[in-house]
Parts: C-alpha cells; sequence; structure tokens
C-alpha cells in the first residue's frame, strides 16, 4: 500500500495517516459530537491545544452542517448525522488518504442521495484524497472522478464514470455495470449485425465470426408502427422513466428504457418497431 509515495504496508493502521468512516458509524457514544471529533487529534503524539482542538472540530462540525448539535451525544442524532460526525471525526486529523468502508449502505434512500451529495461537496472543498468503497452502482457513478471495478480481488477496469459505464473494456465490466441485453450477432471488420442494423464495437470486443453484443436498455429505440417488429410484452413505470420488456419477431427478449413521455402509449401487447441508437457496443464471444 502506497500513500503519498511511501510504502506503509506493514505500518500500523494509526501511523499510516489514513482517516476512515465505517458503515456502522462507530461513535463513541459516552462522548458529545465534539469530542468524538477531537479524539484523532487527542491521541497524536504530538498532541494539540484543547483551543486548537476545539478551533479544529468547530471548523469541520460546521463543514457537515451540524455546528448546533455539538454537545449532543450520538443516540441523540439521526443516521445521517452520526455519519457526518464520523466524517468529521476522520477529517480531523487532515489525514493524506479518506477511506470511506460503505459509508451510507446503514442509511435510508434519501439520506443517502443527500449525504452523498454532500460527500461530494466536502471531498471537493478540502481536495483530500478519497477512497470510497460501495456495492451500489449509481452511488459509485454519481459521486466518484474515477471508478474502480474489482472481480476477486484484481481490478478489472478503472476509468472515469462516463467511460466506464459507456466504454467498458471487459465482458464483465460491460455485464457488471449497468444493465444489458445479450443479442447474437455476426462480427466483421470492427462492426456487428443485430437488430437489422449495423453498429461499431469497442476495443476489447471479438473480432469475427458470432458474437454476443452486450446492449443498453437506453441503446435501444422504440417506436409505435405499423410495420412492427417486436410487440411489448410488459411495461415498468419508473418515474422519469419506463423499462419495457419487448418479445421481438423471432423470439428474442430485450429490454428497452425511454423516457417515459416516449412510452405513453406502450403497453402490454402493444406493436412497435424496434431499432438500435448509433452507439458502440461490446460484443463477447458466443457461448
Amino acid at each position: 500500500m502506497i500513500v503519498d509515495g511511501k510504502d506503509v504496508t506493514f505500518q500500523n493502521a494509526n501511523k499510516r495517516g489514513m482517516g476512515m468512516v465505517f458503515q456502522a458509524y462507530s461513535l463513541f457514544p459516552h462522548m458529545t459530537a465534539r469530542e468524538n471529533v477531537e479524539y484523532g487529534l487527542k491521541l497524536r503524539a504530538n498532541k494539540t491545544t484543547a483551543d486548537k482542538r476545539k478551533a479544529r472540530s468547530g471548523e469541520l462540525l460546521d463543514l457537515v452542517g451540524l455546528s448546533t448539535h455539538v454537545n449532543h451525544y450520538p443516540y441523540q442524532l439521526s443516521g445521517g448525522q452520526q455519519q457526518r460526525i464520523a466524517l468529521a471525526r476522520a477529517l480531523a486529523i487532515s489525514p493524506k488518504v479518506l477511506l470511506l468502508d460503505e459509508p451510507l449502505s446503514a442509511l435510508d434512500a434519501k439520506v443517502r442521495t443527500q449525504l452523498r451529495e454532500e460527500i461530494r461537496r466536502i471531498q471537493v472543498e478540502l481536495g483530500t484524497t478519497t477512497l470510497f468503497v460501495t456495492h451500489d452502482q449509481e452511488e459509485a457513478l454519481s459521486i466518484a472522478d474515477r471508478v474502480g471495478v474489482m472481480r476477486n480481488g484484481v481490478l478489472e477496469q478503472i476509468a472515469a464514470p462516463a467511460e466506464l459505464y459507456d466504454r467498458p473494456t471487459t465482458a464483465f465490466v460491460a455485464e457488471f455495470v449497468g444493465l444489458t441485453n445479450p443479442i447474437a450477432g455476426k462480427v466483421s471488420s470492427g462492426t456487428i449485425e443485430i437488430l437489422g442494423g449495423v453498429v461499431k464495437t469497442l476495443p476489447g470486443s471479438v473480432t469475427s465470426g458470432n458474437g454476443i453484443a452486450l446492449v443498453r436498455p437506453e441503446s435501444i429505440d422504440v417506436v409505435a408502427s405499423k410495420s412492427a417488429n417486436a410487440t411489448v410484452f410488459s411495461a415498468s413505470f419508473l418515474g422519469a422513466t419506463c423499462r419495457l420488456s419487448i418479445s421481438l419477431n423471432d423470439g428474442t427478449r430485450v429490454t428497452a428504457q425511454l423516457p417515459s413521455p416516449d412510452a405513453a402509449g406502450l403497453g402490454a401487447g402493444a406493436p412497435v418497431k424496434v431499432s438500435l441508437l448509433d452507439l458502440p457496443v461490446f460484443v463477447k464471444a458466443a457461448g
């Protein structure tokens, strides 16, 4: 493990210059919010003065929006507030690296969304290198500058969120991140013929012969048409979007995702014409 150019693999955890936020908050129940934030500073070899600790904790409690809760104990705080205190505590020692270990998984959906936006704001404001561990793909894609996908302890791909989603370099990443439709087709000269059209293939794809294109639901265009080549099997309203399960005339089942206004009237049994948007796809080997 290299931190700031230094190998800290065999150093004690408290000497690595890292701050950590746990999934379960792990606040000290007998300490106030301020005392929790100051704890790391009190333990440091070059202990800061009480006045400096108070100033630092006040600065961070203000940063996380809890300056009015300095004397509250953990049991007096909501889950989201406790996690903000845990974040302030981890930042108090000015770590070189901040490790967030699924910090939002114990919170409800609305609080999770609010807090991840706050974490991003704080990270940008402080500029602290941050490693955010999560199983929530939306969380990873929305909060990170770069996303790494792990498989059996190996880093499959690391890239900017949009690049990872739109230009996966392996079949595993293409299938793991987001949803895909596996559609069989013929590969030739960097293209694959599927759904009556020809689209480009991404680097790393199968280069010739039979292949399976991994097509995103939002890359499939669906319109009501008299010259239909498919039938809507079911429609799921998701708010801003609508997800359609569609049966092609050849029996192939695909999933498309459209803005809800575009899917109006496309209920179960509706005849539709399905085509592909002109976006490159990853193609894995058939079979």
